[in-house]
């Protein structure tokens, strides 16, 4: 039972021999090479999308350029994954914004990504609406700024620079993608928990929650790539990435319960974080009668300790993943394009010359003075950034189904409940929004020079072009927040070390995942910079 639900292409033993003699046919007669996958009797286009499977975002950029931004997917109609594909500007604003009551999340979301429970990121109406404002209002708090430069220095002073160093002074080289998922794990945990897990050290312990957090990741793609009955049986069964993904979830809880019990027991509700923040608001406000899926049994108590469990769970996948993986992109294409980090270097020490110290630290930039307003100078680095997260988006596919049948202003018509695939990674590789040189890592493209003072500011980008933080009332409201971590991050390494790929290591993709991490990690090696 395992062997068939795990390996789909069982399914076309019977049939292979007969679309590999079509196959060899359209060859030898010359027609024309085609990206669009062919539509076959009984198993639609099931074979050109099992082929390609290992590398699917580039799969999907090319049948979409070829295409016009939009193409339907037909699969076997047992599978019931039929599916639009679009990456389409005027569709994504159409469903994040202008049509957006018809596209919430949704029984078929909330089943995927059942792990994250009524998290903001599964919720919509009354739930959505409470999340996101207590969110907000945790996040425009005066000390908020005060509490993530802190949180986000004594990261990078006592964990990222001192780690950096071990590997600088031992000549060895590293994963960079695993140094910024541990920077950036510990940094989300405190400024969530007010519990620092301690992973970003010199020996990088393995921590058994941050290890279930990607390997979620993983096994909630393949519910994605999965008929729907198929995973729900993997799941009732206990096996194959449902088993993998059931036991991320017991780690995961037996981590974060703790935590949340303890900070609900407490009597001190001065101290500022998110989960706090979100325990006097459920008591301001009955929350409870608005649960969808934490109010089963256990009365007042446990129905708090889930909402809150959820809560910060969900905040924790989005502050965790987003920030490591464009950072690590970012590197990379640094790396690969050696200019830029000169020029991200001239504009840190000019940008940030009021920074350097006396003594012993003369000419040096004191990183302990950065804050969230000087963050906001590093126009050039800004610019690499959003180059990083155009080029490669944490989160490369979108998943939708309207409420009630609709048109989209491709023309395109999709029924009730159909499944729409908006891909934010080909809509960054579009030459009609981007310009020929769309694959190409320019920085320049997101500046512009004021006309008054000749100083320099970030091209406003419709966010239907760039969605990286998601568009419309759903819009990302840790933007500012991942701006200053990565920031922070970024402008200390750039200015302490040299940083050089190490020599024929693989830079790829991961296709199996609903996060776009690098499937081999980044290795690198460092070099001290001379100052």
């Amino acid at each position: 039972m395992a062997a068939i639900f795990e390996y789909l292409e069982l399914f076309l033993l019977i049939i292979t021999p007969i679309i590999i003699t079509l196959c060899v046919w359209r060859k030898s007669n010359g027609e024309k090479t085609s990206f669009l996958p062919t539509n076959w009797p009984l198993v639609g286009m099931l074979p050109s999308f099992l082929q390609n499977r290992h590398r699917i975002q580039d799969y999907f950029t090319e049948i979409l350029s070829e295409c016009g931004g939009t193409f339907q997917m037909r699969f076997p109609r047992i599978f019931n994954m039929d599916m639009l594909i679009t990456s389409d500007p005027s569709n994504i604003d159409h469903i994040f914004s202008k049509n957006f009551a018809n596209y919430p999340k949704g029984r078929q979301f909330r089943e995927m990504f059942d792990m994250l429970g009524d998290s903001i990121f599964n919720v919509d109406d009354e739930l959505w609406e409470f999340q996101r404002k207590t969110t907000h209002s945790f996040m425009t708090r005066p000390e908020f700024n005060s509490l993530l430069e802190s949180v986000v220095w004594q990261k990078v002073e006592n964990g990222l620079l001192p780690v950096l160093d071990y590997f600088l002074q031992g000549d060895i080289d590293f994963d960079l993608q695993d140094i910024f998922q541990r920077f950036t794990y510990d940094s989300i945990c405190k400024l969530a928990l007010d519990f620092d897990p301690g992973s970003l050290c010199v020996d990088l312990p393995f921590i058994p929650s941050m290890q279930a957090f990607c390997d979620s990741i993983g096994a909630v793609f393949y519910r994605h790539t999965l008929p729907e009955f198929v995973w729900k049986l993997q799941r009732r069964f206990q096996i194959g990435t449902e088993r993998k993904l059931l036991e991320a979830r017991k780690v995961v809880d037996k981590f974060i319960y703790p935590l949340v019990n303890n900070n609900i027991t407490r009597d001190d509700d001065h101290r500022l974080n998110l989960l706090t923040t979100f325990r006097k608001a459920y008591k301001e406000k009955s929350v409870s009668s608005l649960l969808l899926l934490g109010g089963s049994g256990g009365g007042a108590l446990s129905r708090e300790t889930k909402f809150m469990r959820d809560t910060v769970l969900g905040l924790m996948f989005a502050g965790r993943d987003t920030s490591a993986s464009c950072l690590t992109w970012l590197f990379w294409l640094i790396a690969k394009n050696p200019r830029t980090k000169t020029l991200i270097l001239d504009e840190i020490e000019n940008v940030l010359m009021h920074l350097k110290g006396e003594g012993e630290e003369e000419g040096r930039i004191n990183w302990s003075l950065f804050t969230v307003k000087e963050s906001r100078k590093l126009i050039y680095l800004h610019g690499a950034m959003c180059e990083s997260l155009r080029l490669y988006p944490p989160g490369p596919l979108e998943h939708k189904s309207p409420m009630k049948s609709d048109n989209l202003p491709s023309g395109h018509y999709i029924k009730e409940n159909d499944k729409v695939i908006l891909s934010f990674y080909s809509i960054g590789r579009t030459e009609s929004v981007w310009g020929k040189d769309c694959l190409e890592f320019k920085p320049e493209r997101w500046i512009s020079t004021t006309s008054s003072a000749g100083g320099k500011i970030i091209k406003h980008v419709p966010s239907y072009n760039f969605p990286a933080f998601n568009l419309g009332p759903r819009t990302c409201l840790g933007k500012e927040m991942a701006f200053f971590e990565m920031k922070t991050a970024a402008a200390a390494i750039i200015y302490h070390y040299n940083i050089h790929l190490v020599e024929n290591h693989e830079v790829s993709p991961r296709h199996d995942s609903v996060l776009l991490e690098m499937k081999h990690g980044l290795k690198v090696k460092l070099s001290k910079r001379n100052f």
